[in-house]
């Protein structure tokens, strides 16, 4: 397959490769060289919740949270 690079350096990834390796809109790619030829791969997207893991020091019971938040009795 083949495809043109456009004035702004863009190229258009034809749709039965998109389709192919599950490249969607807004999916991150990443390119590369090797041996003079343009290498492209998908950027899994990072767990959300992975990212945060870690961040609290300590499980906070929801009682203790509203407390704080809120103030007792509310």
């Amino acid at each position: 397959m083949r495809t043109k690079v456009s004035e702004k350096g863009q190229i258009t990834i034809p749709k039965p490769l998109r389709d192919q390796l599950g490249i969607r809109v807004g999916m991150e790619l990443e390119f590369t060289t090797e041996k003079g030829r343009l290498v492209g791969a998908k950027i899994e997207p990072e767990d959300p919740i992975l990212s945060v893991t870690g961040i609290v020091d300590a499980p906070l019971d929801v009682d203790d949270y509203l407390d704080r938040t809120r103030g007792p009795g509310v």
